[in-house]
């Protein structure tokens, strides 16, 4: 089967899910093809509408949040949007696109991408079935103005909140949301520390930032240094915020000096080791992020969400018992200390990520990528 994966540089949470299918994919033996939808409009279109997602959601959140507000408001299952119809311009270069390559079937963990191909459905130029992928614990707005063969959910309590959207409840399969195989296979706490070159007899926190950035990192970091026992330590990953690294490294050794309870990286490979080698993560509520760390059953404090789909991620998580959250800095970093030193309520939290979180999504989808497309083909 050759497969095309459609996404889009709005963050990295999509291109990640998206690449989790794919790698699970490439194991079963299909072809695959990762693509950022907007590059079919050039570079300029592609870095445009990343930079423009991006800046908005790290300068003026509030603005953001308005925006989200108002596409709840406007977004229906009866009529479409100006989203919709501003991604249909981009129907017809998919549409050559897709034909010139012979794709079998088409997934994408992208509202812009289900757009464009809900634009080509409806003018029947497209024979192959399309899976949509959602990233995040709520329904966003215009989900519901697509026309998919399949929507993958990411948890089954959210199916409720789908079919009252008019979204078709035989198309909703709660499969989760995919992460990377890295993330499925725990390795054992010792060896990671190992790995990671961490001490074996620290409590371990880590730190995610997020690939924008987002929230008060470097005064978490901060507060949580100030306070760090002698048996502590802190590791930070920037991923690819180049500026936010050197921001703290220049605060931290300003404030503290050189600490060797501390260690920041930018990118790295080896998130999942660094996650089976920590006792308690903070992160902000992305939905990728937070499902890797669920998968993985680490004790998770909530940072402060970017207004929109993560406040409902992070109602999500808190009210399931997967995670705790604070509205200040210093109340998350007193929450995770709380954590750090009572063992049972971190097992009790890893008891529910393992209850309500499904850990084999990118196979399952994979299968039921499969199993759509033989019955199209009648094999």
């Amino acid at each position: 089967m050759k497969i095309l994966i459609l996404s889009c540089n709005t963050g990295e949470g999509h291109n990640s899910a998206g690449k989790a299918v794919m790698e699970a994919a490439l194991l079963r033996g299909h072809e695959v093809e990762f693509m950022d939808l907007m590059l079919l409009g050039g570079k300029t279109v592609s870095h445009m509408v990343g930079g423009a997602y991006i800046s908005i959601v790290r300068h003026i959140p509030a603005f953001f949040s308005l925006l989200y507000k108002v596409g709840g408001l406007i977004s229906s299952s009866t009529r479409k949007s100006p989203v919709y119809y501003a991604n249909s311009l981009l129907a017809g270069r998919l549409d050559r696109y897709i034909k010139e390559h012979s794709f079998d079937l088409i997934l994408t963990p992208h509202l812009y991408a289900a757009e464009v191909l809900t634009c080509l459905k409806h003018r029947g130029l497209l024979s192959v079935p399309v899976i949509a992928i959602g990233t995040d614990y709520t329904c966003i707005p215009f989900w519901e103005e697509t026309d998919c063969d399949c929507y993958i959910v990411p948890q089954k309590d959210l199916l409720g909140e789908l079919i009252h959207k008019g979204l078709p409840k035989k198309r909703l399969f709660p499969l989760g949301i995919p992460v990377k195989q890295a993330f499925s296979t725990q390795k054992k706490r010792s060896l990671a520390r190992k790995f990671c070159r961490l001490p074996s007899d620290a409590h371990v926190y880590l730190v995610m930032s997020g690939s924008m950035g987002f929230g008060k990192v470097n005064l978490l970091v901060a507060e949580l240094i100030r306070k760090l026992e002698a048996d502590e330590y802190v590791v930070v990953i920037c991923g690819n915020n180049r500026r936010l690294r050197q921001t703290l490294h220049l605060h931290i050794q300003t404030t503290f000096g050189k600490n060797p309870q501390v260690r920041i990286l930018g990118f790295t490979d080896h998130v999942p080791a660094y996650m089976d080698a920590s006792d308690v993560i903070f992160s902000k509520p992305g939905g990728l992020t937070s499902t890797e760390a669920a998968v993985r059953q680490i004790a998770l404090v909530h940072t402060s969400p970017i207004p929109g789909c993560e406040t409902k991620n992070l109602a999500f998580f808190t009210s399931h018992g997967m995670s705790v959250t604070a509205r200040t800095v210093h109340g998350q970093v007193t929450l995770g200390r709380r954590l750090m030193k009572n063992e049972d309520a971190r097992i009790e939290m890893q008891k529910q990520q393992n209850h309500c979180i499904p850990h084999d999504s990118a196979v399952e989808i994979c299968r039921l990528a499969e199993k759509l497309y033989a019955q199209r083909n009648h094999l």
